[in-house]
């Protein structure tokens, strides 16, 4: 290998560089932050890896940071005794984009810079945040257990170079900052005091500064945030430690910091966040709940200290019960850790309850963030299913306002005993004038709206709440004409049925395959036909998810209702009895059925042409 080896940054990293370089951004405080940050990650890596390996610790056994400066040659390094790098975690860490908030600053780059320079105060992006202040950074790492010893040096020009050092090196990283014109606040002590005891106190790993005679001034309180009272806990230190676990910019919606001295013991520091994190649907997800077994760093992956539905959770669960030498192997399927996650599932529902009873504006912020995840919930175990619902939110077709299950129950109409419900993800204004609805709206019988795509499956897990049967307007047979207020509203007779036989046989035979069934409605006004399923069958909407999504080959049959007061309908009667041809008439009404329900029509041309004939009818009469 060559003495020194020249190697071009990742484009992305590029993006990165060229903003730090040319950064105007008078918070750069920051970069400190993210390089203590980066520090303590690598000694929490150790300290894990040294409960199965102690050799890695060797003699060095007391992990610390330390910060000197070099007013002389205008340089900050700042050092540490953890984990070290090899050459190939150099190429991989430095070289090319890394992860949690550097990604995150990417997904947000607009390539206005103006805005973009904005976002380095809230991200940090971390190691690169150094060349804000730096004309060049200097890293000498060595990884712990291993011979050999790496430089890597860069300007911040496009590519950085890397070489194996000579003499004998500690292991771990140290960084060097030297410094631009005009950023020597940056050498002075009381300034960099300043920024560790704001930005990084709760750090738990001791950082020291060293003064010009290499003597260590300890400057922060070095004990984990979350194991110290809460009345002795700033919400400033609050929100940084925030900041520290989510790679986030915003400040945390709720924060959840409890000690649990039951069944199990363990202490957690939870936030949720204010704003919808990047990643929350993507498919390579991660947790992003970090497991500490007495104060020491075991994991942030393979163990499921909170389910899927609240992945949105941040933060650090330290238990006291579980081995420190606990393999990641053996965590997924842990009795311990199974116990702490039902306990932290409890509180988290409980404390978004209290959150919903009084601060209900606040509470609707979440909701906007995390309602579709928190649904999700209701497709798993029964165990929160009941809980889950109580805090969830659904859109009043009357109202339009986001209301829970047990507002809808206090409002329902006497006689009434189900919530109706309608599973769209249509513009709920254009809703009120859907077939399936006017009945219900007309009669001033509230529906819910379900609008994500987990509404299509956690309602065929889930048939009632508090005794309430949960029921789809898109069901045939619905009759709302027996809840006390329906017929006086609106003076509606209960249609005689066998006024309907030679009509409704007359759609049947006309329709043949292309429907289940025809019968007429109870709950259609201003409409002459709808589409419905029978009780039972699948959702109108699910079934075409699952056809995109291949797990079906194709639609089913629906039932057609029919309105028997509706002028269409009536001179369709008496057309029929006069010995009238009105099958297309038939087909044409169907078709809109199901252009209203999104259905594919069979035969589009078809329709265009029985359209077109109405049309020229209409024209010459």
């Amino acid at each position: 290998m060559a003495k020194n080896e020249t190697m071009k940054f990742d484009a992305e990293v590029g993006k990165i560089l060229q903003l730090m370089i040319h950064s105007l951004y008078t918070n750069k405080d920051i970069f400190l932050r993210e390089l203590i940050s980066n520090a303590s990650d690598a000694c929490d890596k150790l300290r894990y890896s040294a409960i199965t390996s102690p050799e890695l610790l060797s003699d060095d056994t007391e992990l610390k940071i330390k910060i000197s400066i070099n007013e002389k040659n205008r340089t900050v390094t700042i050092s540490d005794n953890g984990i070290g790098m090899s050459r190939k975690d150099l190429i991989e860490n430095l070289g090319t984009i890394a992860r949690s908030g550097t990604q995150s600053f990417m997904e947000q780059m607009t390539g206005d810079s103006k805005k973009d320079l904005q976002l380095i105060g809230q991200f940090g992006v971390g190691f690169y945040s150094s060349f804000m202040v730096a004309d060049e950074v200097t890293v000498t790492t060595k990884k712990a257990a291993e011979a050999d010893s790496w430089i890597w040096s860069s300007k911040g020009d496009g590519e950085f170079t890397i070489s194996k050092a000579t003499g004998k090196h500690n292991r771990g990283t140290s960084i060097c900052l030297h410094l631009k014109e005009g950023e020597d606040d940056f050498i002075e002590k009381f300034r960099l005091k300043h920024i560790i005891t704001t930005y990084s106190d709760h750090i738990s790993i001791p950082i020291e500064l060293l003064d010009a005679e290499g003597k260590a001034d300890m400057v922060n309180k070095a004990s984990a945030l979350w194991t110290r009272p809460k009345s002795d806990i700033t919400p400033e230190q609050y929100n940084e430690f925030y900041k520290h676990v989510s790679h986030s910019p915003d400040q945390p919606w709720l924060i959840l910091h409890n000690k649990n001295e039951g069944a199990v013991e363990f202490t957690n520091l939870l936030f949720i966040p204010s704003r919808k994190p990047f990643d929350l649907f993507h498919p390579d997800r991660k947790p992003r709940v970090k497991l500490y077994v007495k104060r020491v760093f075991i994991t942030d992956e393979s163990v499921n200290l909170v389910p899927a539905y609240m992945r949105f959770l941040r933060g650090v669960v330290d238990s006291e019960d579980l081995p420190l030498n606990i393999s990641r192997e053996t965590l997924q399927h842990n009795h311990i850790i199974e116990k702490i996650k039902k306990s932290v599932v409890k509180r988290v529902i409980l404390e978004l309850k209290k959150k919903l009873e009084t601060d209900e504006a606040g509470y609707l912020e979440f909701w906007q963030n995390f309602g579709a995840v928190i649904k999700e919930g209701l497709c798993e175990g029964m165990e929160n299913r009941e809980n889950l619902l109580e805090i969830c939110l659904f859109r009043s077709a009357i109202t339009g306002k986001l209301i829970t299950l047990d507002q809808y129950i206090a409002n329902m109409k006497e006689g009434q005993d189900q919530i109706y419900y309608y599973i769209s993800d249509e513009d709920p204004e254009h809703l009120k004038t859907s077939p399936q609805l006017e009945g219900f709206l007309k009669r001033d019988i509230d529906v819910l709206l379900f609008s994500d795509n987990v509404d299509d499956f956690w309602v065929n897990v889930e048939h009632q709440y508090k005794e309430k049967e949960l029921k789809s307007v898109t069901r045939s047979g619905i009759e709302l004409d027996k809840i006390a207020g329906s017929e006086e509203k609106q003076d509606i007779q209960e249609p005689k049925e066998e006024e309907l036989t030679s009509l409704i046989a007359y759609f049947t035979t006309t329709l043949g395959p292309l429907v289940k069934e025809v019968k007429f409605s109870y709950k259609l006004i201003d409409s002459p036909v709808c589409l419905t399923v029978a009780e039972g069958a699948m959702d109108i909407r699910m079934e075409r998810f699952l056809i995109g999504q291949k797990q079906l080959v194709s639609s089913s049959a629906k039932i057609l209702e029919i309105n028997p007061k509706h002028p269409i309908i009536n001179k369709m009667k008496l057309g029929l009895e006069n010995g009238k041809n009105l099958e297309d008439l038939v087909r044409v009404l169907y078709d809109q059925a199901c252009i209203i329900e999104g259905e594919p029509i069979s035969d589009a041309s078809g329709f265009s042409r029985r359209m077109n004939h109405f049309l020229q009818e209409a024209l010459v009469a």
